[in-house]
């Protein structure tokens, strides 16, 4: 029987919990308020200790309550330093790792999907997990033919546990909202449930991640691990060792954090131009640096795992993004407001100054305006805190704006790496990455002019 139905009351106890530690919380917060405490100081404390409740909870349960976990956790720094350095740790731990399976279940999976000799396929198996995700967790071993490999081993019932996580939680997202300034949480909760079967479905992941592996292969800067063997909840591909981003991030050089940050930003733009499919899982359990890149042994290349969720994208990025950020940074307002309506991000009801637009979005893009560009959390968090307040300007006319539903993913994905770029403190040359991948951002007829110069 699965660990995770015969838990599901327990589950559910916790995460239902969570709102009534809220609710507590806020009768604890009016009584400091009534004994004379400033709203700033009982705010900032309420705070802290609903996240810390929240992200404990999170941490001790997989499924949708860790998917959730896990997609908030690259958000970490939009957050207060005096808030997120409390829970810091708790909220990174969400991001690879979770607690292990029992092991008679995962021989159960195993025999079920590999058969009853499935050890027959391997050398060597290790019971212990090596990682433990929202679905599944990885086991290391040695597969029949002598390569060493991943075996990613689904939780029964897994499917059952993200809903009903993501259906609890989102009952009281409107609570969960001010963690993460400037952050809707409802639209986050109904993204991870449409991806619901998509990311249970391991051959379609084995798929999306065959495709990079055949691409990427002999890449000097990104290492995808390929396919080995892939059946019902059972994927088996190579293994890679690795630094994982999460410790570059604690306590990783400068060097590293510039190169991590450099290849995730290469891979966020240039992955869809090569294989059409966009890698949508990018937190820092998702990623490893290894030695041996371009300058050699002292040089590092991007381990990228995990391709269960992907945006499927056959032209590449839509070249709508590369315009609209190209004709921002020259100035052209009344261009950019006109291709903003075109695609229907602003709605045909809606009237919007084209000067206050591009005011808007300025800051936004200040990364490609430059040639090298430090992503830091406080350049994170002025950016949070400018659309999230509702006295500003910036965030009255974010609530007039539209989302079109095919740039969604693009568009939490593009933040997610934002927000990895300034846990890492990564100094990243953004634009060249932008000039060489992103359609739309250098003009067609550049390519032209630059050749017609070369001859003359």
């Amino acid at each position: 029987m699965s660990d995770l139905p015969r838990k599901a009351v327990t589950r559910t106890a916790k995460l239902a919990a969570l709102p009534l530690g809220f609710a507590g919380r806020a009768t604890w917060g009016l009584g400091k308020r009534i004994v004379g405490e400033s709203a700033e100081l009982v705010g900032r404390e309420l705070q802290q200790r609903t996240a810390e409740q929240l992200f404990k909870v999170l941490g001790e349960l997989k499924g949708g309550a860790m998917k959730f976990g896990q997609a908030m956790s690259v958000f970490e720094s939009a957050l207060p330093e005096e808030i997120a350095g409390p829970y810091r740790a708790a909220l990174t731990k969400l991001q690879d790792a979770a607690p292990p399976m029992p092991t008679r279940t995962v021989h159960t999976v195993l025999a079920e999907r590999l058969g009853r000799n499935w050890r027959k396929l391997f050398l060597e198996f290790e019971d212990k997990p090596s990682a433990a995700a929202s679905i599944g967790q990885v086991h290391r071993g040695v597969w029949h033919d002598g390569r060493e490999v991943a075996i990613k081993v689904q939780y029964p019932g897994a499917g059952e546990a993200l809903l009903s996580d993501l259906n609890q939680l989102s009952r009281f997202a409107r609570l969960l909202g001010p963690l993460i300034p400037g952050m809707d949480i409802k639209p986050l909760i109904a993204e991870l449930k449409d991806r619901v079967s998509e990311e249970l479905d391991y051959g379609l992941e084995a798929q999306a991640q065959q495709a990079h592996a055949e691409e990427f292969a002999d890449d000097p800067d990104f290492v995808v691990p390929a396919v080995v063997h892939q059946s019902d909840e059972i994927l088996i591909t190579e293994w890679i060792e690795g630094i994982p981003l999460s410790e570059i991030i604690a306590d990783g050089t400068q060097e590293q954090r510039d190169r991590a940050g450099q290849l995730l930003a290469r891979f966020l733009f240039s992955g869809p131009a090569r294989t059409g499919l966009l890698h949508a899982d990018p937190h820092p359990g998702n990623f490893r640096l290894l030695p041996g890149g371009p300058a050699g042994d002292d040089d590092w290349r991007l381990g990228v795992l995990d391709f269960g969720t992907v945006d499927r994208l056959p032209g590449g990025l839509p070249t709508t993004i590369g315009d609209s950020l190209r004709m921002t940074l020259d100035g052209e307002a009344q261009a950019v407001h006109d291709l903003l309506c075109a695609e229907g991000f602003i709605k045909e009801s809606v009237e919007l100054d084209p000067d206050a637009v591009l005011d808007y979005l300025l800051p936004i893009i200040e990364p490609a305006h430059v040639d090298e560009f430090t992503f830091t959390r406080g350049w994170m968090r002025s950016q949070a805190a400018r659309v999230a307040d509702i006295r500003s300007p910036a965030y009255q006319l974010g609530k007039q704006l539209n989302l079109p539903p095919a740039y969604l993913l693009i568009h939490r994905v593009t933040l997610s790496t934002i927000g990895v770029l300034c846990q890492l403190n990564a100094t990243v040359s953004l634009r060249e990455e932008l000039e060489e991948w992103l359609p739309g951002f250098v003009p067609e007829d550049a390519g032209d002019e630059e050749e017609s110069a070369a001859e003359a």
